[in-house]
């Protein structure tokens, strides 16, 4: 492969719409807004699968798959994921599901020959238990990590290096993106294995249905927590395609920060819940703040635009049209 001055310039994927794209994952919470968008920015040619279809832990069916298929641009949304329960449960399968998807997807995007640019998608749990707040990029591998997941994160750790190691030996144009805590169309609203902001829509929800009195939430509500729309990080992945071409992965955040306790009132008050909020102080409160420090793309252009409160009138409409009525 030439030098990525000669391959890759500013402005290449907006400007290539018939471009063949993979995105791998495209039924998960990322890769489905992914989806969503590169169809509405008018791309025609996106390629998708089921697990059924191609079971991307199988190294001898995902060559085969970009043999055949040929994409040009290949966006890396596929993941086993899974809140602290599901980690604690099946580590096995957490660090080996992940390796095996990331590995396979990016080693036949190499050998295929045609793939002008790969981008991977990460978490913000790549980084240590104790990084400094916000979380910079150079905080990777600076400390332990957070032990719930840490076979998760080792994962993407690699996923992350593996990128930088075919950038470095091959001239692959391979990016990495990390983003913040998600939420949208299509989050895991799973009772034990979902994460805060679903879990507090089931939650409310549920005890508006039933006429309950109160939700009692765990610790005190002081922890600050960073949310980010899944549309914003799928424009921000366009972008980022567009115009980033790095051996440094990218922090995607939307920089503003709330309490559990303000995240709470919201969707209590989305969901239309009338009884009372109560804390149960003798539970944990978990880490303290996590915030991404998103300045290195907010410094190439980019900000997200969803408001908490608007995405999450959204994302409550898709929960009760797609998930209660099942």
């Amino acid at each position: 492969m030439g030098s990525l001055d000669s391959d890759f310039s500013a402005g290449t994927f907006l400007s290539d719409k018939s471009g063949k794209i993979f995105v791998a994952g495209h039924l998960g919470l990322v890769g489905s807004a992914v989806h969503r968008r590169l169809a509405s920015l008018g791309f025609t040619d996106i390629v998708v699968k089921s697990r059924a279809e191609l079971d991307l832990t199988r190294q001898a069916a995902v060559e085969e798959f970009f043999s055949s298929e040929r994409p040009r641009y290949v966006i890396v949304a596929a993941a086993k994921v899974g809140g602290i329960h599901a980690n604690s449960t099946y580590p096995a399968d957490f660090i080996a599901c992940n390796l095996q998807i990331q590995t396979n997807i990016i080693d036949a995007a190499l050998k295929c020959g045609s793939v002008k640019k790969l981008l991977f998608l990460g978490s913000s749990c790549i980084y240590p238990k104790m990084a400094p707040q916000p979380i910079p990029e150079e905080a990777l591998l600076t400390g332990p990590l957070e032990p719930t997941n840490e076979w998760y994160a080792v994962a993407k750790i690699a996923g992350i290096k593996m990128c930088q190691a075919y950038r470095l030996q091959h001239g692959f144009d391979a990016i990495s993106a990390m983003p913040t805590n998600l939420y949208g169309p299509r989050d895991n609203f799973h009772p034990e294995n979902s994460h805060v902001l679903p879990a507090l829509i089931r939650r409310f929800h549920e005890a508006k249905v039933n006429g309950a009195k109160e939700v009692v939430v765990w610790g005190t509500g002081s922890p600050l927590r960073e949310f980010l729309h899944v549309d914003d990080l799928a424009d921000a992945c366009v972008f980022l395609m567009d115009s980033y071409s790095g051996l440094e992965h990218v922090n995607v955040g939307s920089g503003i920060e709330v309490t559990i306790k303000e995240l709470a009132e919201l969707v209590k008050e989305v969901v239309g819940f009338q009884g009372e909020l109560v804390w149960d102080k003798t539970k944990p409160d978990g880490t303290p703040r996590k915030l991404m420090d998103s300045s290195r793309l907010a410094s190439m252009g980019w900000t997200p635009k969803v408001p908490l409160r608007d995405g999450l009138v959204e994302t409550y409409k898709w929960y009760v049209e797609n998930v209660v009525k099942q």
